[in-house]
């Protein structure tokens, strides 16, 4: 006997990934998600619970909805999986060397701003 895969509404989404349901339409509108339809209800699989849970880890990341379609796509692919961890691995080095010259420049910024201030008082 085959079990039935569990389904979600875009409220059942919205309230376990505290999102809008309009932040779901838009990675629908997006095709990053794609939901069967009732009639006018959406009813998402647990596959689409699945990659809506890495658009919101890619965005937390700091990456574009263009390399978080490209990281979920590339899971469906023949041998999709390697492939997926080698652009993985390349965006999150590009990400972090952004994100420490961005720290970099903060501290420069700050202590320009200290050094001013101390002129200043």
């Amino acid at each position: 006997m085959a079990v039935a895969e569990k389904e979600y509404t875009i409220s059942d989404l919205a309230k376990e990934f505290e999102i809008t349901s309009r932040s779901i339409r838009h990675y629908e509108d997006e095709k990053l998600i794609s939901p069967q339809r009732r009639g006018t209800h959406r009813i998402y699989s647990s596959r689409d619970r699945v990659r809506l849970q890495l658009i919101l880890r890619g965005k937390r990341l700091g990456f574009s909805l263009a390399e978080i379609r490209e990281i979920i796509d590339l899971y469906d692919l023949p041998e999709g999986e390697q492939k997926q961890t080698q652009l993985l691995l390349g965006l999150i080095q590009e990400r972090r060397a952004a994100l420490l010259q961005q720290r970099k420049d903060i501290n420069f910024m700050l202590k320009e701003l200290d050094m001013l201030e101390a002129k200043l008082d």
